[in-house]
């Protein structure tokens, strides 16, 4: 992400304000008045030995007090138990059975994790960010295999996961040298099931309706959905069996959104209050009610053979998600005040009005303006597939274990916009974007005038990783290390960009022609002039003969291949000791990464398009350390160090640029594109933590750290040489460090303390995030770096007796920035949210169960501001002004 230095001192500590200090304390004081109740229970599991091995078998039913514990009950208890036997500083969700994690995506689940947020993409929650870095520095992978991203970058999309085909995901906020290279902020694996250790039902099947409220607010549109799943796991014989599972869902939905185009800067600006200084004003705006029908299918399946010392695991795993999107919008033209405006001040004619704040125009009235409002009626496809496999065989003796594994992983997404547009020009328009309000845009009248054009954008991504892993580790018995693990990884991964538009135009009829295809749309949530909705296609045959496929043109500029080819090797030592009478555990090892990028595409100098390729090669030694000290049953105290990586993203790789002609250009050349010679964002990073377990069900968790920045990757506006001729270069470019520190507080606990509410609990988590890292624009206010908000907070109370289960839930962050768009020159401050949802899960019977859940109760809507103003209301692609409304699920789950 775009960052740079501000100039405070690096070494500068972490400062938090007395109120979150005392939050902190009072939660840390609570849990210490457990100890002595925690006493008198029985010792939750001890800590492992370092180089333990892992499995994702599915634990048997969690028996508390001969009471057999369900949902999130029993899944927080699977996840204490996990983190607790980890050898990392780490989160993990647990399903309690196989298809039954507590939150219908990944992403979801994600989100409820100490020091993670995410963006919501059309009332789901989708990428996620870790401990202050963006969606792009976080490593996903599945199984332990890197997997692929229909982002143009390398951010993973969460939603695509459902739950019902994931067995565990562990977030692993510290490195060791086994792990993939890549994880800056976090990796995330995601886990499916070893049919031969399972050990739950052999069948789960669920099935009901989802409801988005949202959409009933919308004259003839449906807010009902479905959704299906089904998982099945069958043990063969002793040595082989197979697990397979499936899931369906269609939900329909809709959101009303208002944005602004960006604002005039200081060289277009103009005097608006005649007060001898520029007032920055909008150029535009626009409203839109999206009407979505969106289609969800997974898949996996895994294979297992295992006979005597020698194990062969086939796994796959396939989803698809295909949105179906009406758009209705009005596009407002010409509300700036600018250098290039004719004509008097819009703003001071007779009727006209205006609101200043921080020097901005950011509400205003403009009368007589006859300024063109284009309507719009259009329709967006998106189809995005992720196929991840793999073969995985083992060999295991008394001394020595090998393991080889080969991995394939596609992710696919096709996208086409299409639209038609008509005018009209209304007398008046009003416009109010200030924070303290909710956005409102009105004008005297809402009627299309005339036809003006047709639009159609098809956009292709691939995006191809296979690999080639081989592993080996041998038991040694010297002095206090217990095992030597090495192995090296060979990876190419392919990305590849395509893009296309064709802009018809030929309106020769007047509006009356169209009068039985087009009607009037109200948008719900919002006071916005009326939308148009119609039949597009009959529309465009009308218009223009219909859309025509041979009329679109290939933006040559926006097509890229990036070819990464990685060859990684390591070697870590596991030890096991005692200091100061104090068992430890841990490693200590290194892994060598050895990059080589090509890029080709195609540059402009002067309107000349041209192929071109460039190529980088780079290495990188990534020690790694952890110790865990096992204080005694309940206390683990652990320490880790490690020098970490994440590659640039792969988009910003690109060759593809434009330059000024210097035949033609008179005074300073200027270009923008990519940058193939990125160096990766570098950091090292310390870990502390000190977690307490202190009863078989409860956690009290403290970890802090800091990450030291050496380099960092942003958007910039750079003087570049090129042809021996100096140019200005709006592009990626590498930037200089800083630092981001952090304190996590988990806190979980039945409350079993307190007579009669054994059955009642809660689980919570605060994180502070602060550092000196800034983004590179814009160039006099520079945004915070992206991802990093400041405070972060879950809190969940729920009840479990064994056969229902009740949790409502708050997650709560402050502003952070964000990349919403494919372009991460276009920055957003995603403002402050707080979340309620809640979950009701009835066992009926051994078999039979019932689960309702509800998501964003309050209706909290998404603000999102431009140029680090508050004032300045974003554009809709990267944030803007929406509103989701709530979702609601029920469904049956039979198991046997």
């Amino acid at each position: 992400m775009p960052v740079h230095h501000t100039g405070r001192p690096a070494s500068r500590r972490l400062r938090l304000p007395v109120r979150d200090v005392l939050c902190i304390t009072i939660a840390c004081v609570l849990a210490s008045a457990f100890s002595a109740h925690a006493q008198d229970t029985a010792p939750a599991p001890a800590a492992p030995r370092a180089g333990d091995a892992s499995t994702t078998a599915a634990p048997p039913p969690v028996t508390l007090d001969n009471i057999t514990v369900i949902g999130q009950r029993a899944s927080l208890n699977q996840a204490v138990q996990a983190k607790q036997m980890s050898d990392h500083v780490m989160e993990v969700i647990s399903a309690d059975n196989m298809g039954q994690m507590p939150n219908v995506t990944v992403a979801e689940a994600l989100v409820r994790l100490p020091g993670v947020n995410g963006t919501r993409d059309r009332g789901n929650e989708s990428l996620a960010t870790v401990r202050g870095l963006g969606p792009r520095m976080t490593m996903g992978t599945v199984n332990g295999r890197e997997i692929a991203s229909s982002e143009p970058n390398r951010a993973v999309r969460w939603e695509v996961f459902p739950t019902e085909i994931v067995s565990t995901v562990k977030v692993y906020k510290t490195q060791s040298a086994d792990l993939v290279a890549g994880g800056l902020a976090a990796t995330v694996d995601i886990s499916t099931i070893s049919p031969l250790d399972y050990t739950g039902p052999g069948f789960v099947g669920t099935a009901g309706p989802v409801f988005y409220d949202h959409a009933k607010d919308v004259d003839g549109y449906s807010p009902w959905g479905s959704r299906f799943g089904a998982s099945w796991v069958h043990k063969i014989n002793d040595n082989l069996a197979v697990a397979l599972g499936a899931t369906y869902q269609k939900q329909k939905n809709s959101n009303s959104s208002i944005g602004s185009w960006g604002y005039t800067d200081a060289t277009t600006s103009r005097d608006v209050d005649g007060d001898g200084s520029v007032d920055p004003t909008p150029f535009g705006a626009a409203d839109q009610l999206k009407l979505t029908e969106q289609t969800r299918t997974g898949a996996m399946g895994t294979v297992q053979w295992r006979s005597g010392n020698f194990e062969l695991k086939f796994d796959g795993l396939y989803s698809r998600i295909e949105i179906d999107e009406d758009q209705l919008q009005n596009w407002f033209n010409g509300l700036a005040y600018s250098s290039f405006s004719t004509g008097a001040n819009p703003y001071t004619t007779p009727g006209s009005s205006y609101t200043i704040v921080d020097g901005d125009v950011v509400a205003g009235t403009l009368a007589n303006s006859n300024l063109q409002v284009d309507h719009v009626i259009s329709h967006y496809n998106e189809v995005k597939t992720l196929t991840a496999g793999g073969l995985n065989a083992k060999w295991s003796g008394d001394v020595w274990t090998l393991a080889s594994d080969l991995s394939f992983s596609q992710a696919k997404r096709d996208n086409t916009w299409q639209a038609v547009r008509f005018g009209s020009n209304p007398d008046t328009v009003s416009f109010d974007f200030r924070r303290s309000v909710t956005p409102t845009i009105s004008t005297s009248s809402d009627t299309p005038e005339w036809g003006i054009a047709g639009q159609t954008e098809p956009q292709a991504l691939r995006d191809k990783i296979a690999a080639l892993a081989l592993n080996a580790s041998r038991s040694i018995d010297a002095a206090a290390f217990t095992s030597l693990e090495f192995g090296a990884r060979a990876a190419r991964r392919e990305k590849q960009n395509r893009h296309f538009v064709s802009n018809q135009s030929g309106y020769d009829q007047p509006i009356s022609a169209y009068q039985d295809l087009i009607y009037p749309v109200s948008m719900p949530d919002l006071n916005v002039p009326t939308l148009t909705g119609g039949n597009m296609d009959a529309i465009a045959d009308i218009g223009f003969g219909g859309f025509d496929p041979a009329t679109l043109n290939e933006q040559l500029l926006d097509h890229w291949n990036v070819k990464e080819d990685v060859r990684e090797a390591f070697a870590k030592a596991v030890f096991s000791s005692q200091l100061f009478g104090t068992d430890v555990t841990g490693n200590v090892g290194v892994r060598l990464v050895n990059t080589k990028t090509t890029s080709d595409g195609f540059d402009s100098v002067g309107g000349t398009v041209q192929a071109s390729s460039a190529s980088k090669e780079y290495t990188d030694v990534l020690p790694s350390a952890t110790l865990n000290f096992l204080i005694d049953e309940q206390r683990i105290l652990r320490l880790a160090v490690a020098k970490v990586i994440a590659r640039p993203p792969l988009d910003e790789l690109r060759t593809g640029r434009r330059l000024d002609d210097p035949n033609v250009t008179v005074g300073q050349l200027t270009g923008s594109g990519g940058n193939p010679q990125l160096d990766p964002f570098k950091a090292t990073q310390v870990d502390l933590s000190y977690e307490w377990y202190f009863h078989k069900e409860a956690l009290a968790a403290l970890a802090v750290y800091r990450k030291e920045v050496d380099s960092s990757i942003g958007y910039r506006t750079d003087r570049e040489v090129i042809n021996g001729l100096d140019y200005l270069v709006s592009a990626p470019f590498n930037g200089g460090g800083g630092y981001i520190n952090g304190v996590e507080l988990t806190f979980q606990t039945p409350f079993y303390f307190i007579p009669h509410m054994e059955n009642f609990g809660v689980y919570s988590n605060y994180s502070l995030v602060d550092s000196n890292l800034k983004e590179f624009s814009p160039e006099d206010n520079p945004l915070p770096l992206s991802g990093l908000a400041r405070k972060t907070g879950t809190f969940d109370l729920w009840y479990s007796n064994g056969t229902f289960e009740a949790r409502v839930g708050y997650k709560y962050h402050s502003p952070y920035t964000v990349v919403y768009g494919w372009n991460a020159a276009r920055l957003a401050r995603l403002q402050s949210e707080g979340t309620v949802d809640l979950s009701l899960n009835w066992q009926y019977s051994k078999q039979l169960g019932f689960r309702f859940q509800a998501g964003n109760l309050t209706n909290e809507p998404l603000r999102a501001y431009t140029d680090n103003k508050p004032n300045r209301l974003a554009n809709q692609d990267d944030g803007g002004y929406q509103v989701f409304g709530r979702r609601y699920s029920l469904e049956a789950t039979y198991k046997f």
